[in-house]
């Protein structure tokens, strides 16, 4: 098996959005699977492998992407970082996945109780306390996120006033935006018909991830 999957192999994009949906249902339900973890799985994957779906997610240790969507070993390309915000590395990471492993399928996953929507909505206030230089670049991300649900452009906005479940479901959208501006490789495959891409926000104590952008899917 070599990195390429072969197109026979390759499921649709709604056919791997459909499985994943299936999968985070069993968690939910806590009836998991935990497919394709033993021994014969990893002797499997020796030789490549083929993911049917990248995944673009929050650091946040309560947020471990094969547990949500009960999958196994090979079945997920994973690019985590702080407040799921894009940077070069993400992108090369998530290009990566559909140039080379040619997955179907991003999902982009925020989740409630994020502590970088947090900071972010928190770094607006007038008495806000300056934030150490890299986890600022970061931060400064989800602040258009922050500026759009408060309805303002500039700070200070009183942190009390801004719903943080809005600000990181528009940062979800505005993610997914900035992947298909900073990528012709996303947006030639999201146009051609290869590729959807899914956001979609983890509740954390249902443990259910609740899709609210779809791109190329009907």
């Amino acid at each position: 098996m070599s990195e390429s999957a072969t197109q026979a192999s390759i499921p649709s994009p709604a056919e791997a959005w459909a499985e994943m949906e299936r999968g985070n249902q069993r968690f939910v339900a806590g009836t998991p699977r935990h497919p394709r973890q033993d021994v014969q799985r990893r002797e499997e994957l020796g030789a490549g492998q083929t993911p049917h779906a990248a995944l673009f997610g929050c650091s946040d240790s309560r947020l471990a992407a094969e547990i949500i969507f009960d999958k196994g070993l090979g079945d997920l390309f994973v690019i985590r970082n702080a407040g799921q915000v894009v940077s070069e590395s993400a992108l090369g990471s998530i290009e990566f996945a559909v140039g080379v492993l040619h997955v179907p399928l991003i999902v982009v996953l925020g989740h409630d109780s994020c502590g970088a929507v947090r900071a972010a909505i928190d770094s607006q206030a007038a008495d806000a306390v300056p934030l150490p230089p890299h986890i600022d670049s970061l931060v400064q991300k989800i602040v258009p996120a922050v500026q759009k649900v408060a309805h303002t452009d500039a700070a200070p906005i009183d942190p009390q006033a801004v719903d943080a479940s809005a600000v990181g479901r528009e940062h979800v959208r505005n993610t997914i935006a900035e992947m298909l501006a900073g990528s012709e490789m996303i947006s030639a495959a999201v146009a051609d018909g290869s590729l959807a891409i899914v956001g979609a926000n983890y509740r954390l104590v249902e443990g259910r991830a609740d899709a609210h952008v779809k791109v190329g899917l009907a």
